[in-house]
């Protein structure tokens, strides 16, 4: 059975910090487009972060860069973001996801994602 499984998600003060992580089951994230989406109440979802998992190769959506980080630890088959300088409006639910495509590239666009985690709460509050 093909899986991702987030964790990590929380309530945090603003300024705060959170590390996500997403495992794979049943299939291998290597040679694959990663991503890390979210969604925030009566908004579309939208990219936050994609990477190559074979070349490390990464994008930021412009509202998290300098601030958020993805990675992938291949051994262990799950990808991370590591979220610091937190803000209210990064308050949504956030999701990893994967390409069927097996490719040494990445993709923001979350038309070309094929598998999805169930999402992990994000919530930035004083």
């Amino acid at each position: 059975q093909l899986q991702l499984v987030e964790s990590g998600g929380g309530l945090v003060q603003p300024g705060g910090s959170l590390r996500l992580s997403c495992a794979a089951s049943g299939f291998t994230l290597d040679y694959r487009a990663i991503g890390w989406f979210r969604q925030a109440p009566g908004k579309e979802r939208e990219g936050v972060s994609c990477i190559s998992s074979r070349s490390g190769r990464t994008n930021y959506a412009d509202s998290v860069k300098g601030r958020f980080t993805i990675s992938t630890d291949n051994a262990k088959n799950t990808v991370y973001l590591q979220m610091n300088s937190l803000k209210p409006e990064d308050t949504a639910v956030y999701y990893c996801a994967a390409t069927s495509l097996r490719r040494n590239y990445y993709t923001c666009d979350l038309r070309n994602y094929d598998y999805w985690g169930q999402g992990t709460q994000v919530t930035v509050s004083s």
